[in-house]
């Protein structure tokens, strides 16, 4: 049995939020809103090759690649008008973006609950970041299923 842990950039990131005060964390969850990438042309505006989150409240659709070294790359579309949302998606993208299959399906499900996000969104946001780790996880476990 496989324990889960938190991949190493990511459990930089859940560190760096379980350290910062209240006011910080969701300055910073902002700040990741920011970091996330544009998606690579081959996904740009084509939904239709991406899997929505219907949990979430704002439109959320992701895509994940599984190379052949087993590395995972992450692909978001979110909102500009979605901070919240779109600051979970950075972090997920600075955490797990090029990490390991295993390590993306190890990662815990509630792993941002040790962030202190609770403390400064909604629980109903909190479902919809639970919604997102689950489908992606999803998407790579079928992914390496197929291998």
């Amino acid at each position: 049995m496989t324990l889960s842990a938190t991949p190493p950039a990511l459990q930089r990131i859940v560190d760096l939020f379980a350290g910062a005060p209240r006011q910080l964390r969701l300055e910073a969850l902002l700040e990741y809103s920011r970091k996330l990438p544009p998606l690579p042309p081959h996904l740009a505006g084509d939904h239709a090759a991406m899997e929505q989150v219907p949990e979430c409240q704002t439109p959320f659709f992701l895509a994940t690649e599984v190379d052949d070294d087993s590395r995972v790359r992450l692909y978001f579309d979110v909102p500009a008008e979605a901070p919240t949302t779109r600051g979970f998606a950075g972090i997920l993208s600075a955490g797990l973006d090029g990490a390991t299959a295993a390590e993306v399906l190890a990662t815990p499900a509630d792993f941002y609950a040790r962030m202190g996000l609770a403390e400064v969104i909604s629980s109903l946001r909190l479902r919809g970041m639970s919604a997102i780790l689950n489908r992606l996880k999803r998407q790579v476990a079928a992914q390496v299923a197929v291998v």
